[in-house]
C-alpha cells in the first residue's frame, strides 16, 4: 500500500545524509513513460507467484508493453470487475522502478476480503486489470540518508522491499539494516530473495523477527516482538538512521513507543499514514456515518444519474453519497488513493486530503469526495 509521510522537516545530522541517484526523483523519471496518479491503464497479468502459504505475487504488464515510471515505495490502485461490479483497492508495488517494463504487487489472503480473495482465487496469467497510480509519498526520494532503518511487519514488507531492490539494482550503495517482523519463519515474505541479495550487497542486513517458531523447530533468528532492547542489540546505531516504517497500525504505534523509549529524534521517521490493511489486505474503507444535525443540512445532486439527497455539513460527500445508494468508486477513504475524485460542478467543499489529488486537478474543480464536506448545496459530476 502512503502516502501520507508523518514528519516535520528534517535538520539533518552529520552523516546522515548522502545526496546520491536514489534519491533524486529525475532518476526515477527516467525509467519510463510518466504514469500520472489517477491515471488509467490497462495491466495485464504477466505472472503469478506463491511467496508464502497465504500471500502471492502478481506481475503485470501493460497491454502495449510500454515503461512505467514511479517511485519505489509507492502504490497503485487496482479494480477488478467482481460480481459484475468494479472494486477498487490500493496496494503498493512491490518490484523496483528500475525494472519498468513490468511492475508487482504482493497481496495476502484475508479471511472475508473481498478483493484480496478475487485475486488468490480467479486472477491468471493473461487477464487484465484496470489499474490508476501511482500515488503515495512513503517513498526515499528526496529524502537523502546513506544510512536507513526500514521496519515491517507482515504484508508491511512490500514498499520497503521495492526500495531494496531499488537500491539493489542501482549499486546505490546504501547502508541499510532491514528488520521484518512475523508470525512464525514461514510466514516470512521475500526471505529467500533477501537472504541472496545480503549475500551480494554488502551494505545489507536482513534480519527476520519471529513470534514463534511455528512447525520450524531448526529456526535461531530473534524470537518475539520488536522492543528496545533487541533494536539496541541488533541495530546499535539505530538513532543515526532515517527510519521508514510500514506494518499493520498495532505495530507501527509499538514501533514508535519503542523509539520514543530510544530518544530517537522522529524529524528522520516516515511510515505509511493509513492502515496498512487498506493497501495489501482487504478492510471496511467507509468511514462512520455520521447522525445528520437538524442544522448545516446541504442538499446534493448528482448530475448524471439525476439523484438528489440531503447531508449534514459533518459527513464526508462518499460517506453520504453510498448512504444515498449512489456507485462512487473508492478505496483508501482518508484522501491519498485518489479514486474518489470527482469533479464538483456547482457548489464549495471543504477538503483536506493527504496527497491523492494535484493542484492543478483541484484548480479544475476536482474533489476527492472522502475527505470532502460540504460548505454549501452542491452538483456532483456522478
Amino acid at each position: 500500500m502512503s502516502m501520507t509521510v508523518l514528519e516535520q522537516p528534517p535538520t539533518r545530522v552529520i552523516g546522515r545524509s548522502a545526496p546520491n541517484a536514489f534519491t533524486d526523483a529525475d532518476t526515477w523519471s527516467a525509467y519510463g513513460a510518466q504514469w500520472h496518479s489517477g491515471e488509467q491503464k490497462t495491466l495485464q497479468c504477466c505472472a503469478v507467484h506463491d511467496e508464502t502459504h497465504d500471500v502471492k505475487t502478481f506481475s503485470f504488464r501493460c497491454a502495449d508493453f510500454s515503461a512505467l515510471s514511479f517511485e519505489p515505495g509507492q502504490f497503485i490502485t487496482v479494480a477488478p470487475v467482481i460480481a459484475g461490479q468494479s472494486v477498487a483497492r490500493c496496494y503498493t508495488v512491490s518490484s523496483s522502478p528500475t525494472r519498468p517494463f513490468a511492475l508487482s504487487i504482493t497481496v495476502k489472503r484475508v479471511p472475508g476480503g473481498t478483493v484480496s480473495n478475487w485475486l488468490h482465487d480467479h486472477l491468471r496469467v493473461g487477464d487484465t486489470l484496470l489499474a490508476s497510480g501511482p500515488a503515495g509519498s512513503f517513498t526515499p526520494v528526496g529524502r537523502p540518508a546513506g544510512k536507513v532503518l526500514y521496519l515491517s511487519a507482515g504484508s508491511g514488507v512490500t514498499p520497503l522491499m521495492s526500495m531494496t531492490r531499488a537500491n539493489f539494482d542501482m549499486a546505490a550503495g546504501l547502508d541499510i539494516v532491514f528488520v521484518h517482523s512475523a508470525r512464525t519463519p514461514v510466514d516470512i515474505i521475500f526471505h529467500d530473495e533477501l537472504t541472496r541479495m545480503q549475500a551480494r550487497l554488502p551494505g545489507l542486513r536482513v534480519i527476520n523477527v519471529c513470534e514463534g517458531r511455528g512447525a520450524d523447530a531448526q529456526w535461531t533468528g530473534p524470537i518475539g516482538r520488536l522492543d528496545l532492547a533487541l533494536l539496541s542489540e541488533c541495530v546499535p546505531d539505530f538513532r543515526e538512521r532515517e527510519v521508514f516504517t510500514c506494518g499493520p497500525q498495532g505495530y507501527m504505534d509499538a514501533v514508535k513507543h519503542v523509539l520514543t523509549q530510544g530518544n530517537f529524534d522522529f524529524r528522520h521517521y516516515h511510515q505509511e499514514s493509513f492502515d496498512i490493511s487498506l493497501l495489501a489486505e482487504d478492510s471496511p474503507s467507509e468511514a462512520p456515518i455520521v447522525t445528520e444535525q437538524p442544522t448545516g443540512l446541504f442538499t446534493i445532486t448528482l448530475s448524471r444519474s439525476g439523484r438528489t439527497f440531503s447531508m449534514s455539513s459533518q459527513q464526508t460527500l462518499l460517506s453520504a453519497a453510498k448512504k444515498a445508494g449512489a456507485i462512487v468508486p473508492s478505496s483508501c477513504s482518508q484522501g491519498v488513493c485518489g479514486t474518489c475524485k470527482t469533479a464538483v460542478l456547482q457548489g464549495t467543499v471543504e477538503m483536506n486530503h493527504n496527497g491523492g489529488i494535484r493542484q492543478r486537478e483541484i484548480d479544475k474543480g476536482l474533489r476527492l469526495l472522502c475527505c470532502s464536506k460540504p460548505t454549501s448545496d452542491l452538483v456532483l459530476d456522478l
